[in-house]
């Protein structure tokens, strides 16, 4: 499990100091729950770039005064009960009844039908780089038939009853503990409500806020499924534009109801917000009685370094809604995702949720939930963040290998990268054809579901190319881009047809 701190060797007070003030901290806020996990030492220092012994000294110093317990080779966890004056995670003062009526809006506004964001069906191609696929063979049955057979004797109760609209209890603290280490939010079990996937997430979260007419601002470019939802119910979709760092938080309008972000690995340039522009947009959504949609795509994925807290986890003035999903994680067939939101907001979400399809499905979440407990699900982690460390490694290589220098964006986390092409080979969308001839499925930002606001943004990135590489072997990207070369090498009027 990676732990999002912030060490820096020009501060006065020492690294070991950095590191025990975060996590004390973050036991004293809740952040950190009694009996989570915490990183090994190794591996933490590792994250941080600092000595394993700086970590050691800063655990050791936590445990001595009651924060931490070491359980031998099981690991470090936080107390079962932490030093004395642990302060509980107080419920948010409720907001005055006129200020949350006019914050959102529950009634339903519709408009037309949105499109449908799914990964393209026919005929499969040997190399395929859709964005968030999956690679099944790195799934592990064993653990899920150990699941299945904890779970198999509460089957017929767990079947037989419609499961609590947000969720059932174990799977909310297990996210609520697997947040808090994981990405930095200090939430309760109460504070989250189990969706299926992201677009049930935004489906509810425009449910709530919009009505005909209301802004959203959105990142440009953005994920197209959120777009499409936002739009859906009537709302006027504002572009902000995203450079090499995120959005920009200098080109926010001066109102809106919404603000989409996914400030981990923005969709789908990879860029990730750097804190001073996270900070910003918070100040924003405060001045302007805005909210803030943080859509927390690939966090699992960092290749290097510690990742940032997220958003939500400075969320003092309670305006930021968190959207996670395990779908790039276990896949998305397992279609269970989570909504970290403000107390005065669950009631009426959980309305929403129950009115759309009454709960998610027993036995999935059930599952889940032992998959988290168990410790197991941070061991896959682990192992497919290796993978797709290496497997991005090998795409990065065979690019340069066969074309030289190559223009890519965010390779520093996730599961895909942007590959601006050179002036001296084709466009995005020709070189996409010419690969599907020869066995290899290529997306121009068009193809793989990206929101473009007007032809300047169409054009400005007419020339990117979205790899993911998360399904593919080092061996198969190694051909994948030979045969993407010999595509881009093609004469003008020459065709594969076989």
């Amino acid at each position: 499990m990676q732990l999002p701190l912030i060490v820096d060797a020009g501060r006065r007070e020492p690294l070991h100091a950095q590191i025990f003030e975060q996590i004390r901290s973050r036991i004293l806020d809740g952040t950190l729950r009694p009996n989570a996990r915490l990183p090994a030492s190794r591996a933490l220092a590792a994250d941080l770039s600092v000595s394993r012994n700086t970590v050691t000294l800063a655990y050791e110093r936590l445990t001595a005064e009651g924060y931490l317990e070491m359980r031998g080779p099981l690991g470090t966890y936080v107390s079962a009960d932490p030093a004395a004056d642990r302060l509980d995670v107080a419920d948010p003062p409720a907001s005055p009844a006129s200020s949350t009526q006019s914050s959102y809006d529950p009634s339903l506004v519709f408009d037309g039908c949105a499109h449908t964001v799914v990964p393209p069906h026919g005929e499969p191609l040997p190399y395929d780089f859709w964005v968030g696929r999956l690679d099944a063979r790195l799934f592990s049955t064993r653990h899920w038939q150990r699941l299945l057979a904890r779970t198999i004797f509460e089957m017929p109760i767990g079947n037989s009853l419609y499961a609590p609209p947000a969720g059932i209890p174990a799977l909310r603290e297990a996210v609520a503990q697997h947040v808090g280490v994981a990405r930095g939010i200090a939430a309760r079990a109460a504070d989250v409500l189990i969706v299926n996937g992201i677009q049930e997430a935004l489906n509810i979260v425009a449910r709530l806020f919009l009505r005909r007419g209301r802004r959203v601002a959105i990142e440009n470019p953005a994920y197209l499924g959120a777009a499409n939802v936002f739009a859906s119910y009537g709302a006027r979709l504002v572009p902000v534009d995203v450079d090499g760092h995120g959005i920009d938080p200098r080109r926010l309008p001066a109102q809106a109801s919404l603000l989409y972000v996914t400030p981990s690995h923005q969709y789908p340039t990879g860029a990730t917000l750097p804190l001073e522009r996270r900070e910003r947009l918070r100040q924003w959504a405060q001045r302007n009685d805005a909210w803030i949609v943080e859509d927390d795509y690939d966090s699992d994925f960092h290749h290097g370094g510690a990742p940032l807290p997220a958003l939500k986890a400075r969320d003092d003035a309670q305006r930021v809604l968190y959207c996670g999903t395990f779908s790039k994680s276990l896949g998305g067939g397992l279609r269970i995702g989570y909504m970290v939101l403000p107390f005065r907001l669950m009631q009426a979400a959980t309305t929403v949720k129950a009115l759309l399809n009454n709960a998610s499905a027993w036995h999935p979440q059930a599952l889940l939930a032992e998959f988290l407990a168990s410790g197991e699900f941070l061991h896959h982690l682990r192992r497919i963040r290796a993978v797709h460390a290496s497997r991005r490694n090998a795409l990065l290589a065979a690019l340069q290998r066969h074309f030289g220098a190559v223009e890519t964006s965010g390779a520093q986390s996730g599961m895909h990268l942007v590959w601006r092409l050179p002036a001296g080979l084709p466009e995005a969308r020709v070189l996409c054809e010419r690969a599907r001839a020869r066995g290899v499925a290529l997306y121009d930002f068009d193809a793989a579901n990206v929101y473009l606001a007007d032809a300047r943004t169409r054009d400005r990135h007419a020339r990117a190319i979205a790899l993911g590489y998360a399904a593919l072997d080092e061996r198969e990207l190694e051909f994948a881009v030979r045969r993407i070369e010999e595509a881009a090498r093609e004469p003008q009027d020459q065709r594969v047809t076989a």
